[in-house]
């Protein structure tokens, strides 16, 4: 039985990929910046498959120092950590970056950036000790080379993760220890749409793309866990939108309408 800790699980994706690690019969660490969030997600996820399968901690991933209690939390609990997954992510307002507030571009990048190197460098810390794991960085939007106006920030965040990963499998080699990658491609989730003007033209022109493209959180996410459940190397990917999968979308949007956005606040 696989203990999986999920930053960013107590809601969209984070909390799908715990929900359905849980399913699967692993232990799941649940964490997210807010205590009584985590709670209340840890207190219907127990409910659902047995309090002592699922345990909590809020985290701010800036702080080296909460995650490394996050990680001493889940080891005592479940003994060890086999998968840790950096999920939690930020993303600013869609904005030019000349026009982009100053604070949102402090907040992506050290959420995104400088977050993401703290969480890895303690995993990777803690599965050196215990002898091998697996860390999981999420991609998104920017990591594969993709440029679009007002994706400055986030973007270039997001491209980061590329050279990390690559970085971190060169220092593993050799090791029990795998670094590897989650692309769960477009998610339509309430923090995707609050990023648009959603009564600008700009808004109707990507939420066409997003209906082609994109899929929601109860769709993806199970893959994504079969995946990383299967994986058992480092350097291992798992992808959701794959460039086959998004050609045969485009070529048959005209006979297969989509609306993801139903019930979102859009």
């Amino acid at each position: 039985m696989k203990t999986v800790v999920v930053t960013g699980s107590t809601r969209g994706i984070g909390r799908g990929l715990a929900e359905n690690f849980l399913a699967r019969g692993c232990r799941v660490v649940i964490s997210g910046r807010n205590q009584p969030s985590v709670d209340a997600v840890v207190a219907e996820l127990g409910g659902r498959y047995g309090a002592d399968k699922v345990t909590g901690l809020a985290c701010e991933i800036t702080d080296g120092g909460q995650l490394q209690a996050l990680w001493d939390m889940a080891a005592q609990r479940f003994s060890r950590v086999d998968i840790w997954i950096n999920n939690a992510g930020v993303s600013a307002p869609r904005r030019d970056l000349a026009e982009t507030d100053a604070l949102d571009i402090q907040r992506v990048v050290d959420v995104n950036l400088r977050g993401l190197l703290l969480a890895n460098r303690v995993a990777l810390r803690g599965m050196q000790g215990q002898g091998g794991g697996q860390i999981w960085n999420m991609e998104g939007f920017g990591s594969g080379g993709q440029v679009q106006a007002g994706m400055c920030v986030y973007g270039a965040t997001k491209r980061a993760v590329n050279y990390i990963n690559k970085a971190l499998q060169k220092e593993v080699k050799g090791t029990g220890v795998q670094v590897c990658t989650l692309s769960p491609g477009i998610v339509v989730t309430d923090l995707l749409v609050g990023d648009y003007d959603t009564s600008s033209a700009e808004w109707e022109k990507s939420k066409k793309i997003f209906n082609i493209l994109g899929d929601r959180v109860e769709t993806v996410t199970p893959y994504l866990v079969d995946g990383v459940l299967k994986a058992d190397r480092s350097g291992a990917r798992v992808v959701w939108l794959t460039t086959g999968k998004a050609f045969l979308r485009f070529m048959t949007a005209g006979f297969n309408k989509r609306d993801l956005f139903t019930g979102l606040s859009v």
